[in-house]
């Protein structure tokens, strides 16, 4: 699913170590799987409070072109729906470890079935590959990943969701302009009321896109007057690849690779991120293609060192079809399946080497806890909330250099140790 802001769902689905957790082998791998769930109770549904939110939004609706039939036909018998509620202000207390995400991800029925749709969709993804400038293993990878190739697009009226976050949701002026954007496009035709459906989040169709990103990039491919990204495989493949050329797709290029790194003397802080040097520069630093056939033909001279699993575990140099993926949905960990997806699809997967299984993930009242101890001992990670984002991983950085760990930004439960006996040392 495209990335949700601009397309939300994404930015919703992302693990709270940025590493998402997948589903079975035949579900779409694009929610964390939680072992555990701590939902907070929806504030009371009133009609009366609805009716007067709808009666503001019909309004603004009109004043953006849509007509009142329309409207009315959108909102006919229609009110909040609790169970969108609840998936909205649920946190995670626990997510799966980047490894079963990918071992999900890239599954041998995904592989096999993508393969076999690869055979049968040939024609058609071989005009969108002409068209787009974008390979057919990834646009297939992309299609296992949102919806398995298309069998689970969701069963939720978009209208009625979109509605219900925005009437009682969080971040209301977005799931607003969302709902408008729903608006437009039943009025343009695309899709019936009834057969727009989608998550609870209102990510629609086989790509999963949100109405404002399906208005932006939808493409009518087989023709028919529709962009119909619901029931065509056609339309969903090439709306796709549109959004990925519009994201600086580099067609024929590789997403990325796996290295090797030093085995001492290694600055673990160049994975931040931030770090981007030629492949020269980083062959210079010892860091080493795991396939010597990797770094052959590639023409982008600008790469990112990325450690999903800290120092222990694998590492990758990223390159920009790995950035154009990420603003599709950005999860470092979806990025890296559909890569490894689409790698598997061309019979050029290689197991990642060296996970650290032996790490337990922490639950989301350690990973307060983590940031809480960092911002007492003078590493700034923000407010505490359980969210291992830029700033809790700098931070994390930080303590490990002053500890002299590898300072691989990577929060664990020896972190999380080494901060407690820090803390409890102070005076």
């Amino acid at each position: 699913m495209p990335a949700r802001l601009p397309l939300f769902f994404a930015a919703i689905c992302i693990s709270l170590f940025t590493y998402q957790a997948g589903a079975s082998t035949s579900s779409p791998v694009v929610t964390p799987a939680i072992s555990a769930i701590t939902q907070t109770s929806p504030a009371p549904l009133t009609q009366q409070s609805f009716a007067q939110w709808r009666a503001a939004l019909r309004m603004e609706a009109l004043n953006q072109g849509i007509t009142p039939l329309l409207f009315e036909q959108a909102f006919a018998g229609l009110s909040p729906d609790p169970q969108v509620l609840a998936a909205d202000q649920s946190q995670p207390e626990f997510s799966r470890p980047v490894w079963e995400y990918l071992d999900s991800a890239v599954s041998s029925w995904r592989v096999a079935r993508g393969k076999a749709l690869l055979a049968e969709h040939a024609k058609t993804l071989q005009a969108i590959e002409e068209r787009f400038q974008v390979d057919p293993s990834v646009l297939v990878a992309v299609w296992g990943m949102e919806s398995s190739f298309g069998r689970q697009i969701g069963s939720k009226n978009v209208i009625r969701s979109l509605a219900t976050l925005a009437y009682e949701g969080r971040r209301s002026d977005f799931w607003r302009g969302q709902l408008i954007a729903a608006l437009h496009i039943l009025q343009e035709g695309d899709i019936a009321i009834n057969g727009m459906i989608g998550s609870w989040a209102g990510a629609m169709g086989q790509t999963q896109f949100m109405p404002s990103t399906y208005r932006q990039y939808a493409i009518d491919f087989d023709g028919d007057g529709r962009r119909d990204i619901w029931g065509s495989s056609a339309d969903a493949l090439a709306s796709a690849a549109n959004y990925l050329r519009l994201s600086g797709w580099q067609h024929q290029q590789s997403w990325g690779f796996e290295v090797q790194l030093p085995t001492r003397g290694f600055d673990y802080a160049l994975a931040d991120g931030e770090h981007s040097m030629s492949l020269q520069q980083w062959l210079d630093l010892g860091v080493i293609p795991r396939d010597s056939s990797d770094a052959r033909n590639i023409t982008q001279d600008v790469a990112t060192l990325f450690l999903p699993s800290g120092h222990q575990g694998p590492a990758y140099l990223l390159l920009n079809n790995f950035r154009s993926i990420l603003k599709y949905n950005n999860s470092t960990s979806y990025a890296l399946a559909i890569g490894l997806l689409a790698n598997a699809l061309q019979g050029d997967y290689r197991v990642p080497s060296n996970w650290p299984k032996h790490d337990r993930m922490l639950s989301r009242q350690e990973r307060i806890e983590l940031q809480t101890l960092l911002n007492q001992l003078g590493f700034d990670s923000g407010k505490p909330d359980g969210i291992i984002g830029v700033n809790s991983r700098q931070a994390v950085r930080g303590f490990q250099k002053t500890q002299g760990l590898p300072a691989d930004g990577y929060p664990n439960e020896a972190i999380l140790n080494s901060l407690r006996r820090v803390a409890a040392q102070r005076p």
